[in-house]
């Protein structure tokens, strides 16, 4: 009886797996080849259509550029973006911070305090000065990342009454990453210990060589199938076979992978330096996902990532899910956790990480090339 309830406490247990998480980065200008500091999201929800989307500036601040929830139809809660003044904010859930018993209704008001932070804020002090002022408790626990002109960076993990922040100036790899625990909460607690791992193996090496860039995390990071535990990429192979899909970055409820590049930092602030940022935006399942670069204004997102399909879904996650349905075929029991192989790669040289991450690596040199000529 006693091993009979053990079983059914893990089943149980494991029905209540985070369904917000996500893996994320603040990476520091310095080992970025252009000189230009990033902050990167790949994105786990329940919520898996989202749409991009700018909102014009208004009585209550800024324009600024996001990705919303394809149900947000008043976006109201941004999840990832930048704003005209060059701040930009993401965050990744936490599961280890939070000290009171403040009830679920009231929390998971992350979004909310990003928009708020997208129209008010211009710097990373700014939102140091706007977390103090919230009313409390705040509904939210989370790690928010945030960087701004200046090439300043910082993670503030947060609770519903306080938050600690890590700046980027302080790290000595020049650059922090964050899953669904905070490094300053309760040890053991949390979830993405792996997932951590699994990107900082990349991360380490291209930082020393300082080439991190948007595309290393779109087209490594976001599409990759590493376990750190196993020490291997449990895709590498071409034969036609089934892996669990469990503690990879790209998760079944993954469902985009953004990198904000910022600008080169400049000793002051940096007039509309919106800009010169590009929001590199890949929506539905990232292995699956085909990269846009977002811009400053209404003319800077692509159709295709708008929520001007049925429902608010965009065209680009809607292509993206139907390719991870493939990817994961047995849409059945547990089907969820089982992914197929020969999907992502084959003999013949057809699987989605073989096409498409040279399709989008096109994208970006193509408009490199086309941002260098226009200076």
């Amino acid at each position: 009886m006693k091993q009979r309830i053990s079983i059914l406490i893990c089943l149980v247990a494991g029905c209540f797996a985070p369904a917000i998480a996500c893996t994320s980065a603040i990476i520091g200008a310095g080992l970025n080849p252009y000189g230009r500091p990033l902050l990167w999201k790949h994105r786990d929800t329940s919520s898996v259509d989202n749409k991009v989307e700018y909102v014009a500036p208004g009585s209550d601040g800024f324009g600024y550029t996001g990705l919303f929830n394809a149900s947000d139809r008043n976006l109201k809660e941004c999840w990832t973006g930048f704003n005209s003044e060059g701040f930009a904010i993401m965050n990744t859930a936490s599961y280890n911070l939070k000290d009171d018993k403040v009830p679920e209704k009231d929390m998971d008001k992350e979004g909310l305090v990003m928009t708020m932070a997208l129209r008010r804020c211009v710097t990373v002090d700014d939102f140091a000065h706007l977390l103090d002022t919230l009313p409390r408790p705040m509904g939210v626990e989370a790690n928010f990342g945030v960087i701004d002109a200046t090439g300043a960076g910082a993670y503030f993990e947060t609770n519903n009454h306080s938050y600690i922040r890590i700046d980027l100036e302080d790290s000595p790899d020049g650059m922090l990453v964050r899953t669904n625990y905070s490094h300053c909460g309760r040890p053991e607690e949390g979830f993405g210990f792996v997932r951590e791992a699994n990107a900082l193996h990349y991360l380490r090496p291209a930082a020393g060589r300082k080439e991190v860039t948007p595309e290393f995390l779109t087209e490594t990071l976001s599409r990759t199938f590493y376990h750190d535990l196993m020490g291997k990429d449990m895709a590498a192979g071409l034969e036609d076979g089934w892996i669990i899909d469990q503690d990879f970055i790209p998760r079944h409820k993954s469902c985009a992978t953004i990198v904000i590049e910022g600008c080169v930092p400049s000793d002051g602030m940096v007039r509309n330096a919106g800009k010169q940022y590009v929001m590199w935006t890949g929506l539905g399942y990232p292995p699956c996902a085909d990269i846009y670069p977002v811009t400053e204004g209404p003319e800077g997102v692509h159709p295709d990532l708008r929520g001007i399909q049925e429902n608010g879904h965009s065209r680009a996650s809607d292509i993206s899910k139907r390719r991870r349905d493939e990817v994961f075929p047995k849409h059945y029991g547990n089907g969820d956790k089982y992914i197929r192989l020969s999907r992502l790669r084959n003999p013949d040289g057809t699987g989605y990480l073989q096409v498409i991450p040279a399709q989008n690596l096109e994208i970006y040199r193509k408009f490199r090339e086309n941002r260098s000529s226009a200076k």
